[in-house]
């Protein structure tokens, strides 16, 4: 296979695994997934209502009623990374996406530590996907008090969770035609129930002038009288929110069209979800104001609908509806989290860098069903003996993965500038498509890091063990900076670890895009060799 000279038009006209056959060469199901489906994933993954609920009060916490200028602040850099992603894609469609690109550009060990992160930040939010599953679900179903002694206890809320994590591992183990089924199910659910929680919110504030309301003002999408400390925290939390567009890219080797459509999907996931979060962030704060939002912190949602609903039948439908929409919002987020977080142990087994297990396909169901069910067992038990040690971990950890996430998310801006450098200057599109748009939004995501981790370094920071925090060699760091810049200390530890077990993955040279005649270096290579 031949290519093109110009990296804008060459992935276009190549044969992409997805293309070739019914099964793409790690044996997963191939020319399933299509726009639609791919941008639900997308959506689904980052679990707008579930952000929502356990972020919003936390950023207006830390930003007032600037809320929505954050939101939109932190989108941008999203948006220019986004773009990155999207050619990174088009030469080399691999479900390992940020582990193998990051490999081929900066060489196997920034890759692997990468892919470490990447697979670590998914393992740890499992536990904050499925306690507000459950949690909701439970409420859901709570009339008239009827299950009180489940809502307020911790072990039957951790029971209810540990259920979740069982039933959605089976629908992602059973294939990707039935995950996405379910998910579009989820994602209808969840947001028609935000708009018109969200619309009602709105009126209702003009209307009846609740205690606390406040009027929608330009200051808001503004950055007057912010510290820099506030933004640093706000772009930290909503890095968390806006995690999981990329969640397209993991399924690329499943798509139609695998060298365009996934890297489409996740620009318009983006866009998608910075409307979604202002016009949500906007009704909530003028229906209750700062105040309500922040004393409400860990549970947005709960108080606010009641208020919002009111006792008529009217109020109560809304309730359940935002329940409903919170319960499948998290549920959702699981769903297209384990899944790509399976793709991902999947793509660095069948590169040579995990043991061999993981890349074992299933022939029936055509999906990595011991990475699945070894990931989700991993999931559970951290989920579990988080809920041992103190559940505020599960409010830290919101940060700490805002931190990895930003990590990560810039090493593929700074990635794809590297891998494409000698296509760079070639044209205006290409230098600033692949170059300078996602290299800003690079450096825009590392400054958020450098901060985030000053901030969190203090354990008052934090809300587990905010007197003494974890101690390291007698000093006392915050849980959040543990969780956060620890988890990517940790990941290049790790790697210098394993190096020795898989010498052939970390003897790889780092690589840039071949130019004209030259093949494409597929990401399943390493698989013929």
């Amino acid at each position: 296979m031949q290519v093109p000279s110009t990296i804008v038009e060459a992935p276009d006209g190549a044969v992409s695994t997805a293309e070739a056959g019914a099964e793409s060469a790690k044996g997963l199901r191939a020319d399933t997934l299509n726009l639609f489906s791919n941008t639900l994933f997308a959506v689904a993954s980052v679990a707008p209502a579930y952000s929502l609920a356990v972020t919003l009060g936390f950023i207006v916490a830390a930003v007032g009623l600037h809320a929505p200028f954050i939101i939109i602040v932190s989108f941008i850099p999203m948006l220019l990374v986004s773009s990155a992603f999207y050619y990174m894609n088009k030469a080399d469609p691999d479900c390992g996406q940020q582990f193998i690109w990051t490999a081929r550009a900066f060489g196997p060990q920034i890759g692997w530590a990468i892919g470490f992160i990447a697979v670590f930040a998914s393992v740890i939010v499992i536990a904050n996907l499925v306690q507000v599953a459950s949690l909701y679900m439970l409420e859901f179903f709570n009339f008239n008090g009827s299950l009180d002694f489940m809502v307020n206890s911790t072990f039957w809320v951790t029971f209810v969770g540990c259920l979740w994590i069982v039933g959605i591992t089976a629908i992602v183990a059973m294939g990707i035609e039935l995950s996405a089924r379910t998910q579009k199910v989820f994602m209808f659910m969840q947001m028609g129930s935000l708009f018109i929680f969200a619309t009602w919110a709105l009126i209702k504030a003009y209307m009846a002038h609740p205690a606390g309301w406040a009027h929608v003002y330009l200051a808001w999408f503004s950055w007057h009288n912010l510290s820099w400390a506030q933004v640093t925290t706000g772009v930290t939390l909503c890095a968390f929110m806006y995690w999981g567009w990329d969640a397209a890219l993991s399924v690329n080797e499943e798509s139609k069209d695998a060298r365009k459509v996934p890297g489409l999907s996740a620009v318009f996931a983006t866009i998608t979800l910075v409307c979604t979060f202002v016009f949500v962030a906007v009704a909530c704060q003028a229906f209750a104001g700062k105040a309500f939002l922040t004393t409400n912190a860990a549970d947005v949602f709960t108080p606010l609908v009641a208020a919002v609903g009111g006792p008529s039948l009217a109020g109560r439908i809304l309730f359940r509806l935002v329940m409903l929409a919170i319960f499948t919002s998290g549920a959702a987020s699981f769903l297209t989290t384990l899944l790509p977080l399976s793709r991902s142990t999947l793509s660095m087994a069948a590169h040579g860098s995990l043991p061999k297990a993981f890349a074992r396909v299933n022939p029936r169901y055509q999906t990595p069903v011991f990475g699945t069910i070894a990931m989700a067992a991993l999931g559970m038990a951290w989920y579990i003996a988080v809920t041992i040690l103190s559940t505020n971990i599960l409010y830290d950890a919101i940060a700490g993965i805002g931190i990895q996430v930003a990590f990560t998310y810039g090493a593929v801006g700074i990635c794809a500038a590297v891998y494409f450098r000698r296509e760079l200057f070639k044209s205006a599109r290409n230098f600033f498509l692949i170059g300078l748009g996602p290299v800003i939004g690079a450096i825009i995501l590392f400054m958020d890091v450098f901060y985030a981790g000053r901030h969190y370094w203090d354990p008052a920071n934090s809300l587990t063990w905010p007197g003494e925090g974890v101690s390291f060699f007698g000093t006392h760091v915050g849980v959040t900076f543990v969780l956060g810049i620890g988890t990517i200390a940790l990941a290049f530890v790790v790697m210098f670890a394993v190096w020795p077990f898989y010498r052939a993955f970390f003897s790889r040279r780092t690589e840039t895009w071949p130019g004209e005649g030259v093949p494409l270096p597929h990401a399943n290579e390493a698989l013929n060799e």
